[in-house]
């Protein structure tokens, strides 16, 4: 019987990041899928003729420019189309807010709210900044185990603590409330503006179980600013194509080091024997062998689904069913005849796309909106007056849509997985016609150019995806699930309590987002391994 040295169980593209570079390196690597199409969240369907729907993931800012660069992903496809400006926010006092990478653009927007704000956004920037040349190396770096007394753990937390001490009495507070904090705390500290700050603060909510002054989104607001374009920090882009073009351009890569790429391969249980993987089980019974697994599920899912609890401590059982899954997302795709026309840049839509067309469109015009939103939530409703983080990729991107029609990203916050009262097949398409007529308060005639439309609820996400409780992250990204602690205290060197079974997936550090971080560190890891031959028992 055949066997390889690495499968991996997954082809979202943290998996294909990991068996790229395994297959680099010498890896008999084989990657199996259970869809028809590699990318997991980040792909890209036709879900209508012409067509070309990012189905979940739909921009692209954080992903690694170091893999990039390894994998030579240019040669084989991917390329970033970027966004400028980055946001348009629309007011119901018909005013607007658009903010890109021009800082002196954004301080004459700004200044039109708040002299002071616009004053005060430089330093702002500039200390989002610093924070991130600390901490950004953490991304790809295995995080130390705080409970370890091994003299290796030991060192490296003394690395991040220099780090940390090197930013000073000033940023080095605010780095740490960043990590801890509440995106609102943060933001009502450096600006007076409504407009602004619900506006900076979507990027703390977006996928997340929280509002604003719920501890731990300001790591997630921070999160949002770390990642760049071309080299330009904190620029977000459309992937041209559509967000499947990167998972694909990653899977050609792979390829072309050697390694096998199935679709339509389920893997139903992972071989554990005599403490060890073994390999893969898939539906239909077949056993595929090798000499390791890794998988790009979430770790409840992997530990609790695939290898079972009978192979596992009680403790370790136990945490796995205690991660934190909870979620508040709704994806809507929908097809459009025509741009949408917003009544605070008259003139604007229909035809050529402006500068309100090519960033996210925030329907979010305070943040007492925001809150109110989480309530409803909270209470086991989908909010009544829902966030929406707008997206058109046509209107940079000429391939993802038929000539003279467009294509629109709608995500929205909250949604909650288990309704106080009834059920997603009922509230999916009431919920759909609330976010429509939201956007249509600020973009009259909106609903009438739709063509068509793709309605995606929590159960929906769970379903398609594999996302537990409908998590975009693969587990909240939330201080007690974060760096050393996610997935597990003690687990968080991408290893499991199962000999030669790895996780490569965003329920790994650093979590959710197009990274390939994951996957990056989860391949140095293994290789690492490789070289002691080296099993966790």
């Amino acid at each position: 019987m055949r066997s390889w040295d690495v499968i991996v169980v997954g082809g979202g593209h943290n998996g294909l990041v990991l068996a790229a570079y395994l297959a680099r390196a010498g890896e008999r690597v084989l990657v199996l899928e259970a869809r028809d199409r590699v990318g997991g969240a980040c792909t890209t369907e036709e879900t209508w003729p012409g067509f070309k729907v990012s189905t979940a993931a739909y921009v692209v800012s954080l992903f690694r420019p170091e893999i990039v660069r390894d994998l030579e992903l240019a040669r084989h496809g991917y390329r970033v189309l970027r966004r400028d400006p980055s946001s348009f926010t629309p007011l119901p006092d018909g005013r607007s807010l658009l903010l890109g990478p021009d800082l002196a653009g954004n301080q004459r927007e700004v200044a039109r709210f708040s002299a002071r704000d616009a004053a005060r956004l430089p330093a702002y920037e500039a200390q989002l900044e610093r924070i991130a040349r600390a901490i950004e190396p953490a991304l790809l770096e295995t995080p130390p185990d705080p409970f370890s007394r091994r003299p290796r753990e030991l060192l490296r937390l003394a690395r991040m603590g220099a780090r940390l001490l090197r930013l000073g009495r000033e940023d080095g507070p605010a780095a740490m409330e960043i990590l801890a904090g509440a995106a609102r705390d943060v933001l009502d500290r450096w600006f007076e503006s409504d407009a602004l700050k619900a506006t900076l603060a979507t990027d703390a909510i977006i996928g997340a179980w929280a509002s604003p002054s719920t501890p731990g989104t300001a790591y997630v607001l921070f999160h949002h600013v770390m990642g760049e374009v071309d080299g330009a920090r904190g620029v977000w882009g459309y992937v041209r194509g559509g967000m499947g073009a990167l998972s694909e351009a990653i899977a050609a890569a792979a390829r072309a080091s050697g390694a096998e790429i199935r679709t339509g391969a389920r893997v139903e249980r992972i071989l554990v024997r005599e403490g060890a993987a073994r390999g893969v089980a898939l539906g239909d019974g077949t056993e595929l062998l090798a000499r390791r697994v890794a998988s790009n599920a979430d770790a409840t899912r992997t530990l609790l689904g695939l290898v079972g609890e009978a192979h596992l401590p009680p403790a370790v059982a136990e945490r796995a069913r205690r991660i934190d899954y909870a979620s508040g997302s709704v994806k809507i795709n929908v097809a459009l005849s025509a741009l949408p026309r917003f009544s605070a840049r008259p003139g604007g839509g229909g035809g050529e796309p402006g500068p309100e067309h090519r960033g996210t469109i925030h329907v979010a015009p305070s943040m007492d909106y925001l809150e109110r939103a989480f309530d409803d939530a909270r209470a086991g409703l989908p909010s009544r007056a829902p966030v929406l983080e707008c997206t058109l990729p046509s209107a940079v991107d000429d391939t993802v849509a038929p000539a003279g029609k467009h294509l629109m990203s709608m995500f929205v916050q909250y949604a909650p997985y288990r309704l106080a009262s009834g059920g997603w097949e009922e509230e999916r398409e009431r919920f759909a016609d609330r976010c429509f007529a939201a956007l249509e308060e600020y973009a009259p005639g909106f609903t009438a150019s739709v063509l068509a439309r793709e309605v995606l609820a929590p159960p929906d996400l769970e379903r398609r995806f594999g996302l537990t409780g409908g998590n975009i992250f693969q587990g909240a990204m939330t201080l007690p699930q974060l760096f050393s602690m996610r997935p597990l205290p003690g687990f968080a060197d991408y290893r499991t309590p199962i000999a030669n079974l790895y996780l490569c997936g965003a329920a790994t550090h650093p979590g959710g987002g197009i990274m390939g971080a994951c996957g990056y560190n989860a391949a140095r890891e293994m290789l690492r391994d490789r070289r002691r031959g080296w099993r966790r028992r």
